[in-house]
């Protein structure tokens, strides 16, 4: 199951969008900026019903 979602990037503040996979359920991972190119941390997670995005830099 796949979804798209906006994010903001920690370093360089731009918007890009994200292709996640859901069905691999809750995890981390990292992937560069699209615009900065800087390595951005990313974590899903379910909420209840709800699949929630985190973004933070490798350092927070």
């Amino acid at each position: 199951m796949l979804e798209t979602r906006e994010y903001r990037c920690p370093y360089c503040g731009e918007w890009a969008e994200a292709l996640l996979d859901l069905s691999a359920g809750d995890r981390e991972y990292i992937e560069d900026c699209p615009v900065c190119c800087r390595p951005i941390v990313f974590g899903l997670y379910r909420d209840g019903d709800e699949w929630c995005l985190d973004v933070r830099t490798e350092n927070d």
